[in-house]
């Protein structure tokens, strides 16, 4: 595995603004469902979206967000996001923020991680994981969405890096299955 850089996915959505089909492809709008499901009706609170890519989930949590704070590390991505949202602005905006950083607000009611975290180094997914942990009232729900088979460019294995990264928050978690494929899983946290 080579892993992709920030530059990387910054010339990936400067090329593509929908380079993976998240918009339209059939087995990611179940995933997404699933990722809605996890999260339960709503509306919640104050949600964080980390590594929001291009929005195709942002535009879905908005809907069920009083307030959505949708992060992407890349300016293309980022730009991608507000546009995705932009019907519920200023309920939910789009922030350029590369993980791990200081989040833009101090408490969050539901925090959602899809498709990040095997391209996060492990120290980096280490220092993530005790902030997302800081930042998420208690009995708050977190949302995890990630491949459970390898591609070329993470920097992890993605074998059980979700149950690695909810050791790495230093809390006991009550973990949900909210849907599981032989390519991905999403968990409801609590």
């Amino acid at each position: 595995m080579k892993p992709i850089t920030l530059g990387g996915f910054e010339r990936t959505f400067a090329d593509d603004p929908d380079p993976w089909r998240t918009f339209s492809d059939h087995d990611e709008a179940i995933k997404r469902e699933a990722i809605l499901h996890a999260l339960g009706p709503g509306p919640h609170g104050r949600v964080l979206e980390l590594a929001a890519g291009n929005g195709s989930n942002s535009r879905a949590l908005a809907a069920r967000a009083l307030r959505l704070d949708a992060t992407e590390a890349t300016a293309s991505g980022t730009r991608l996001v507000a546009k995705a949202v932009q019907a519920r602005t200023p309920r939910a905006r789009a922030i350029r923020l590369a993980v791990p950083a200081r989040f833009p607000r101090v408490r969050y009611d539901t925090i959602v991680i899809a498709e990040l975290l095997y391209y996060l180094s492990p120290p980096a997914m280490e220092r993530t994981a005790r902030d997302v942990a800081r930042i998420l009232r208690p009995g708050g729900t977190l949302v995890l969405a990630h491949h459970r088979i390898d591609f070329h460019d993470f920097a992890q294995h993605a074998a059980d890096l979700q149950r690695a990264f909810l050791a790495g928050t230093g809390r006991v978690w009550r973990v949900r299955v909210a849907r599981r494929t032989g390519r991905w899983v999403v968990l409801a946290c609590r």
